[in-house]
């Protein structure tokens, strides 16, 4: 952000007189400091005056706060107007970096010691082009794993037990994508269900870390001791090859709605930090009671502060930005590509190396802009979730209903391909995340489980959860013993991993889904603290061989720089670090407009060929099949080609077990099983 920046400095810092503590606040009356008992953690001990810049920043100092120390501020301003002053009231320092509640339930600053010994070891800085996302639960990964100390189970420790460590190095992931690990509540429905947020979408302090993720040692240490557990945690993945990437809420707050809990920015400056017409009510663009109005430069700078902070301090290596749509939207609430808090973002020193990933909507009018974040954002590609759906699940099910699918292969093929009719040419396809599942919604076995969700446990008559699953349950809803419709269930898991993790784009894997993991058909688990979410390490004999599918098509995607081109290629011309692609029907003939476009016609063959800046030139040859009739398929004749061998066959767990094991020459037949993909090395 240009010019001189008047909000510098916000939140707690040690000075030689003591702490000093800077608020913003442009509609309160007065601030006060107030230092909290060591014991007695509601009561104050002390209340300083805090003194008033002309840019709206309030500031005190006092010796009388240490390291450990508990602190809250208290507003004061009118009574009874738009804003929601209350000096009686005890709110959260917007910046605290650690954040405890008392025996009474309130919620407390809490003052940290941040130093850190991190040994000399630097980030990852894995490419984009070799990234393999895994996003997880940090409580859900190990709650139940057998080989972490069952202290440890479910806490920052456990995710940075060596035994996680290597299972997540072994599976071929790059980067773990926690979700949000920024302290958060349960809104106050859930609370009066006795139901918990299990996600965490809820977020009460955007600096300090949720403390109930840290090992009860940790916790009975106070807010520092949760702050060093994660650094160490980031730490030892660091060491081990791992990046950690947050997924961040800044859209919206735990306050809610009008009438819901005031615990901070409410009752600092409700008219600046929140979103409003001009009679007071809120906008909400994020289906949670209320938006955070980033228009405002304070609001815009408490983002800005948060990233720098985790970025800077606690060395994570990107961020996952939930609804981020909101966060661009403007004084008009209208989006705005190039609103001036996105744009600090990309250009920000101490973001300069993280990875940026874009939610690319929200549900506020215009929303929905996949594809319309500038360069430098990475999106969530929504399409390229519901074609692969479509095309494994729904198309089958509706050529079994109605004697036909639903449409041909092309609108995969582009997907394959890396999206480039929804991403800019200059953005090239590394600006796609692609993911089948995620969160929320089906897992990859749910998919093909269950037609329908089973969200009566989630306390709202199964009202919540989206009904758009585009799934198949291949006959049967839900569990069964049906040994045809099990085996057709795990080779569509297989065609489903396999298209992610062999497309261009960034591929995201959802934690569990590389081995079968099962939610019983819920699709919107965020209230289920339990056995449901947590991930079982108790492996059946096929779930252990999607496990060893997964591990498979990760080093395939490794070895194989074709499968992750970094840019578009053109027409004609030879782009570095991008593909050459050729398309060829079954027949091994370019393919023909019915082709890409007929229903029964849903078979390809895309040949891709690196075209690197210094190594030597990769291809490989992907068949995609999709009908439930196996298909002769004539490999195609290309120059520079001498023969295929094959790496992986979706329809079976290992390569030598499927038909066409071995190396083909070029114009050779091959059998391709129903609704299956094979992926050959193009030999030169």
């Amino acid at each position: 952000m240009p010019g001189p920046d008047p909000l510098r400095d916000l939140g707690p810092s040690r000075t030689p007189e003591g702490t000093r503590v800077r608020v913003w606040s442009g509609a309160a009356d007065a601030l006060e400091l107030c230092v909290l008992a060591e014991r007695d953690r509601d009561r104050v001990t002390a209340r300083i005056p805090m003194r008033r810049d002309a840019h709206g920043v309030w500031e005190a100092t006092t010796p009388l706060l240490q390291p450990g120390g508990r602190y809250a501020i208290r507003a004061h301003g009118p009574r009874g107007g738009a804003d929601r002053f209350d000096g009686r009231r005890s709110l959260l320092d917007p910046y605290a970096r650690g954040i405890s509640r008392s025996a009474s339930g309130a919620w407390h600053s809490e003052l940290v010691d941040e130093g850190f010994d991190w040994g000399g070891i630097d980030r990852p800085r894995i490419p984009m082009d070799h990234t393999v996302i895994y996003e997880a639960h940090l409580k859900g990964l190990t709650k139940l794993s057998p080989h972490v100390p069952e202290e440890l189970r479910g806490t920052y420790a456990g995710l940075a037990h060596e035994s996680t460590i290597g299972y997540l190095r072994d599976l071929g992931v790059t980067t773990v994508e926690l979700l949000p690990v920024h302290q958060f509540t349960s809104e106050e429905r859930l609370q009066r269900l006795g139901m918990p947020n299990y996600w965490g979408y809820n977020t009460l302090g955007f600096f300090a870390p949720h403390a109930a993720y840290a090992s009860r040692a940790a916790r009975e240490g106070g807010a520092g001791a949760v702050l060093r557990e994660f650094k160490g945690m980031v730490r030892l993945l660091h060491e081990a090859g791992l990046e950690v990437v947050l997924d961040v809420v800044y859209n919206h707050t735990a306050e809610e709605g009008p009438t819901g809990p005031t615990s901070s920015l409410r009752g600092l400056d409700d008219g600046a930090y929140y979103r409003r017409m001009e009679d007071g009510s809120y906008i909400d663009t994020t289906g949670c009671g209320n938006t955070l109005d980033t228009s405002h430069p304070a609001a815009a700078r408490l983002v800005l502060d948060s990233l720098r902070y985790w970025a800077g301090e606690v060395r994570v290596d990107g961020f996952r930005f939930d609804l981020m749509a909101s966060l661009g939207r403007d004084e008009h609430h209208a989006f705005d590509p190039e609103h001036p808090l996105l744009r600090a973002i990309l250009d920000d020193p101490v973001l300069a190396d993280t990875k940026l990933i874009a939610e690319p909507w929200d549900v506020g009018i215009g929303g929905w802009q996949v594809g319309g974040f500038p360069e430098g954002y990475h999106e969530w590609n929504d399409g390229y979730r519901d074609r692969i759906r479509n095309f494994w699940l729904r198309d089958v099910a509706s050529a079994r209903e109605a004697g036909t699918a639903s449409e041909g292969i092309g609108s995969l093929a582009r997907r394959i391909a890396g999206s480039n009719h929804v991403f800019a040419l200059e953005r090239g396809p590394l600006a796609s995340i692609d993911f089948v599942t995620a969160h929320d919604g089906f897992t990859a076995y749910d998919l093909t489980a269950y037609d329908r969700k089973q969200n009566g446990a989630n306390g709202e008559e199964d009202r919540d959860g989206t009904d758009d699953n585009r799934s198949f349950n291949h006959g049967v809803e839900g569990p069964t013993e049906d040994r045809a419709i099990r085996t057709a269930r795990e080779k569509a898991v297989r065609n489903l991993l396999g298209t992610l993790l062999l497309s261009a784009g960034v591929p995201m894997i959802t934690a569990g889904d590389e081995y079968g993991r099962s939610q019983r058909g819920n699709n919107n688990a965020y209230c289920h603290d339990s056995e449901l979410t947590w991930l079982s390490w108790e492996r059946e004999p096929w779930q252990a061989e999607i496990h060893e599918v997964v591990r498979t098509l990760t080093r395939l995607r490794r070895e194989n720089p074709a499968l992750r081109p970094v840019r578009f290629g053109r027409w004609g011309e030879r782009v570095p670090s991008a593909n050459q692609m050729d398309w060829y029907n079954k027949q091994g003939v370019a393919m023909s407009l019915e082709d890409w476009d007929s229903p029964a016609e849903r078979t390809l063959q895309y040949l891709a060929a690196s075209t690197p800046e210094f190594e030597e030139q990769n291809r490989i040859l992907l068949v995609v099949h999709g009908l439930e009739e196996g298909v002769e398929v004539v490999l195609p004749e290309h120059e520079g080609v001498a023969g295929y061998s094959l790496l992986w066959d979706s329809s079976h767990d290992l390569p030598h077990e499927a038909r066409a094991a071995g190396t083909h020459a070029p114009g050779a037949r091959i059998e391709v099983d129903p609704t299956s993909m094979l992926l050959f090395r193009a030999e030169g």
